[in-house]
């Protein structure tokens, strides 16, 4: 009568241990790869997203085609949308994440402040000048009638 407690209060311990577990991998079952990274069709998909890294780290902006050039309005709705970003949320915690948020809002102001005629330095410039020649930028697109803020 003893060992047969024993057994039911072992299998019952080994249940309670085990079922966290099997909870996790149901529950996660869909988010687990189909695919092994050493399998050939693995291999594929992990040189695929390292280009995709590689193409997206690049420092070079990325240049619309004159045809798909985005309406003025789209534009300034760009500018305020990163400029948020470049104060607050996740820009904070992440240095990459900071340089691509400002990359992109001065390309948008560089896009702007073309399709609006105004003079612009800020493609040859970096550090404390460029920032210097961002906010004279942004006081030229202000005074040509644009509500960046």
């Amino acid at each position: 009568m003893a060992i047969t407690h024993i057994a039911v209060l072992a299998m019952a311990l080994v249940a309670l241990l085990c079922l966290p577990c099997a909870v996790v991998v149901v529950v996660c079952a869909d988010a687990m790869p189909a695919r092994r990274p050493w399998s050939r069709g693995g291999r594929r998909d992990v040189h695929a997203l390292r280009c995709l890294d590689r193409r997206l780290s690049s420092t070079e902006p990325f240049e619309l085609p004159a045809a798909s050039q985005p309406g003025i309005d789209e534009l300034t709705a760009d500018l305020r949308r990163l400029a948020r970003q470049r104060t607050s949320g996740p820009t904070r915690e992440s240095a990459a994440w900071l340089a691509a948020v400002v990359r992109a809002y001065d390309h948008r102001l560089v896009v702007v402040s073309e399709a609006l005629g105004v003079p612009h330095h800020l493609t040859g410039l970096d550090g404390m000048d460029r920032d210097l020649e961002r906010i004279r930028l942004e006081e030229k697109l202000r005074a040509a009638g644009l509500r960046l803020r």
